[in-house]
């Protein structure tokens, strides 16, 4: 670049008072972004970028006098990680003459938001092959409510639908599929979803879908991707507030990155992705996914699916909190299996229902013989072992069926399986816990055929379960309680 044009590129972006920079953005023969270089900065960016990287290795030696040569005429990625939509917007600014303004969610790679500011130059590079613009950004540490609403107004008027839709009078699910629906169909998007991620146990959920056709379970596709592949998104979008793929050229660039992913976007015909994450307290607790959008509409669909990701990220998150109540209230922490209190609210429940509908029901009492003596001898720690065991060996032969813990070492199940299956299963039970030096269960169960009287049933096979123990202790008096 020759000295009168950088004085005259230099004086222009001297004119702004946020931190702002001229580019010069380069197209390859095959229309693609090519490289993008820091051309001319102000005073505001060089203080702005010295007090981000300043003290990083690459520019530690560096002082703040010199540091305005370390960014001009230099790739942006000597600073920033490589950023394929950074570099798509700086290319629709700097070939397609558009102004960009977009307001992202950047905290989890710098603390900040971001408003990044792109406008076209009108001023001819030397290089016929580069194209400049102009690049500004402003900062907040908190959101900016203002900067964050300012939106087209079809895009507003589709994200206050959607809010609306959320805080309407619909169960969390059905919410979810309305919402992702329209999501489909106003990215036009072949298909949509949106998914929760459990890191405890290492395992994922697909929330709601909806596909353009019908044709493919969306739920079914992603029982067939590991967990690691998703796993996989939290390093990808560590630098980045969204993952769009939008043709080939961005599909090879994300192949060197995640080959083991793309490879099941090939085998599944997705051509274009974006990919949301749902933030909670600065950590991934979900993502939007859409696959097959509308790439002619990119930076409409980007702007719409990165604003209401903020929203849904927030239903996502009291939905999953409210879930985790439930189960804390529901769930005995040290087995597994459902806790007392649940026990008596379903007793309740399907006691009132049978009344109305009578059905043929299973009960059976499970109780540990020895637990006693197991604790008495081996420790406590021992008897919990062995209360977990049990609790597996119940959730093994009983798959189908509510199993509770009554009491201390007391189980309780509640089936609606044939009477056939539910002997077969106690005979299973029978096999797997007659060690009477560690899994022993004194087993009581009844069969009720037409009355659906559930209390009665389980009045008798406390009954017989007694019996039961009753003959244990006969066998072996040493341990009895």
């Amino acid at each position: 670049m020759n000295e009168d044009k950088y004085k005259r590129l230099k004086d222009y972006v001297n004119q702004s008072l946020i931190p702002s920079a001229i580019l010069s953005v380069e197209k390859l023969p095959d229309g693609k972004c090519g490289e993008v270089q820091f051309r001319v900065i102000n005073e505001a960016f060089k203080k702005s970028y010295y007090d981000m990287f300043a003290n990083t290795e690459h520019d530690a030696h560096i002082e703040y006098d010199g540091f305005e040569k370390e960014i001009e005429n230099q790739l942006y990625t000597m600073h920033l990680p490589k950023e394929p939509n950074f570099e798509d917007v700086c290319f629709r600014a700097a070939w397609n003459k558009e102004y960009i303004n977009t307001y992202v969610d950047t905290t989890r790679m710098y603390g900040f938001w971001t408003q990044d500011i792109l406008n076209p130059i009108v001023e001819e590079c030397d290089d016929p092959g580069c194209s400049f613009c102009q690049f500004s950004y402003t900062l907040n540490k908190e959101l900016d409510t203002g900067k964050f609403a300012a939106v087209s107004p079809d895009i507003a008027s589709f994200v206050i639908k959607s809010c609306l839709e959320l805080r309407g009078e619909k169960k969390f699910q059905e919410s979810m599929e309305i919402v992702t629906k329209e999501i489909r169909e106003y990215t036009d998007s072949y298909a949509a979803s949106t998914i929760t991620i459990d890191d405890d146990f290492k395992s994922f959920e697909v929330v709601s879908a909806s596909v353009a056709d019908n044709k493919i379970n969306v739920r079914d596709v992603f029982s067939r991707i590991p967990y690691s592949i998703v796993d996989s998104w939290k390093e990808l979008v560590k630098q980045t507030n969204s993952i769009i793929i939008k043709d080939e050229h961005d599909m090879a660039a994300m192949k060197e990155r995640a080959p083991e992913w793309v490879k099941t976007l090939r085998e599944n015909g997705v051509v274009s992705l974006c990919l949301v994450p749902f933030l909670h307290q600065n950590a991934i607790i979900g993502y939007l996914y859409i696959t097959n959008f509308d790439v002619s509409h990119l930076v409409r669909i980007k702007e719409t699916i990165e604003l209401i990701s903020f929203f849904l990220g927030s239903e996502v998150a009291n939905h999953l909190f409210l879930q985790r109540l439930e189960y804390l209230s529901n769930i005995d922490m040290l087995t597994g299996v459902y806790n007392r209190n649940c026990m008596n609210v379903n007793v309740d429940e399907l006691s009132l229902k049978l009344e109305f509908n009578p059905r043929p029901l299973s009960v059976a009492f499970c109780d540990l013989n020895g637990l006693k003596s197991i604790n008495d001898n081996g420790g406590h720690d021992q008897g919990d072992k062995l209360l977990v065991y049990a609790a597996d060996v119940l959730k093994e032969v009983f798959t189908d069926d509510k199993i509770y813990r009554a009491g201390g070492d007391e189980f309780v199940i509640v089936s609606f399986s044939s009477a056939a299956d539910f002997e077969n299963k106690i005979r299973i039970l029978r096999k797997k816990a007659s060690d009477p030096d560690w899994l022993y269960f004194a087993i009581g169960y009844y069969h009720d055929p037409d009355s659906g009287n559930l209390r009665l049933a389980m009045r008798y096979a406390d009954e017989r379960m007694y019996e039961d123990k009753d003959k244990f202790y006969e066998a072996y008096p040493e341990k009895r309680r």
